[in-house]
Formats: C-alpha cells, structure tokens, sequence
C-alpha cells in the first residue's frame, strides 16, 4: 500500500512539471490545439505499445477527461488564474461524494479530517476567492468531470486492464479538444512540440497507467488526497524554474497540504490505531 502512494504522489510530481513548461510556452489561443496535440500523440503511442484495448471504458473516460480540460480551459479566459486554482481543488470533496454513489466507499476518520484541510490549504495556497461569474461556473463543472474521471478510473481498472483504458481514453479527449479548438491559433512552434511529446509520455501515458495501476490500491478517496501534491509540486518547480515566489499565506497553506499528504499515506495505520484505542477503551 505504502509503494501505491509512492508511485502516485511520484504522479503528482510529474504533473506539476507541467505549469511551468505551459506557463513558458503556451498562449491562451494555442491551449486546445495543444491538447490535441498531445493526446494524440498519447493516444497513437498506447495502440502501438499494447494490444488490448476496451472501447467502452476508455471513450467513457476520455470523454469524461476531454470535457474536463476543455471546461478548465475555456473557463480560465473568463477568470483568474487563481480562482482557476482553487475552484478546479474542488474536486477533492466532491470525490468522495462521487465515490460512494458509483462505489459506496465511504471515507476512514483520517480522511474525513484531511478533506477540509486541504480545502483550506489550497484556498491559501492560490489566495482565495471572490466574485463567482460564468467562467467559474465552467470551471467548477469541471471540477465535478475530474472527480468523476478519478473514480471511474478506480472502478474500471478492477473491471479490465490497467492498459486496456488509455488509448481509446486518449484519443476521445484528443476529439473533443480538436472538435472546440475553433478561433484557436495553430501556429504552433518547436517548444510546443517539444513540451507536447514530454506530456504525452510522462504526464498522459505514465500518470493514467499509475492512476489505473494504484488507484484500485488504495482507493480513490486516499489517491484525491495525495493528488493535491500537484499544485505544491508545481509552486516549486515555478520557483525553481520561474523564479515565482510564496508569499507567507501560500507557504502556511502549502505546508497544511503536505502535512494532509503524509497523514493521508499513514492514513489506514492511523485509524486502525485509533480504532483499537477506542476499543480498548470500551473494553
């Protein structure tokens, strides 16, 4: 179980890559084509690399993460960056909504304690909140598909295999970023391409083959907890590479999110601890 968390947060890590090299390359007009770009050519890589592929199970997700990424991406052009953050975080509560209507898994006592903290870690860490309008409402309907993409991930891997959901998955989420990259520009330069092929091998392919290989591990209630390792991943590698800087509210709220991921990885330890205390007790 320890080596699942691993692996994911090692998911986590590979994610928050990702913001400093969109930050550095890409505009607003040339998102959607890029995506398409990249699980495309994520999409072309899974049918060559394996051979079985389920198309009912991976065009649902691909479905499912393709609206996903085109709701966060068309909302940010209508709100801020920040509330971009901290509206898309919102599906750390909804997943275990979402995961005991499809899977009836209910949160341990740890996890229902590391929820809220980690909603309060990320509104510090990306400054708050104000002024609901239409793009946060297309962001927090795709707040709502993330979620329900972590969880299916979960219940199909136990269903076929881990392998059989990427490609299929990949392709339908290249369709629908192609499908509404209309007033997009194309003009698309090495850099792009560059950063298109290192996101679709390590941050497409690896992280959803992790995702499906782990989720089912540990659950997914434990995997949306230690995925809030991505915006602390990817504050530090803008820091690093950016030369961004924290200011003490985002550093207060950073720590809060790694202290909920090192409770979330004992999480199970934890609560069978106090679950035998408790017994005791009553004994």
């Amino acid at each position: 179980m320890i080596r699942a968390f691993l692996w994911l947060l090692l998911a986590t890590l590979i994610w928050g890559t990702t913001f400093p090299l969109h930050k550095l390359v890409l505009t607003d007009l040339q998102t959607l084509p890029y995506l398409f770009i990249r699980f495309g050519i994520a999409a072309v890589l899974s049918f060559l690399i394996w051979k079985k592929h389920s198309f009912k199970y991976g065009a649902t997700l691909g479905i499912i993460l393709g609206l996903a990424h085109a709701l966060q991406t068309y909302g940010i052009n209508f709100t801020d960056a920040s509330k971009s953050g901290f509206i898309t975080s919102l599906y750390i509560p909804f997943t275990p909504i979402i995961s005991y209507l499809i899977e009836k898994e209910k949160p341990n006592f740890i996890q229902w304690l590391c929820f809220p903290l980690s909603l309060l870690g990320s509104y510090m860490l990306f400054g708050g909140i104000s002024g609901f309008n239409f793009g946060d409402f297309l962001t927090f309907l795709g707040a709502v598909l993330f979620a329900v993409h972590i969880v299916l991930i979960t219940k199909f891997s136990k269903v076929v295999e881990e392998t059989s959901l990427l490609a299929y998955q990949f392709l339908f989420a290249a369709i629908i970023n192609v499908s509404i990259s209309f007033n997009s520009s194309w003009k698309l330069g090495v850099p792009i391409w560059v950063t298109a092929i290192y996101t679709a091998i390590a941050a497409t392919i690896v992280v959803n083959f992790l995702q499906a290989r782990y989720q089912k591990v540990i659950g997914s209630n434990s995997t949306v907890l230690i995925f809030i390792g991505e915006p602390i991943f990817a504050s530090l590698f803008s820091f690093i590479f950016l030369g961004e800087r924290f200011s003490g509210l985002q550093m207060i709220g950073a720590s809060i999110m790694v202290g909920v991921i090192i409770l979330t990885t004992f999480s199970y330890r934890v609560n069978k601890y106090l679950k035998k205390k408790l017994d005791l007790k009553e004994l």
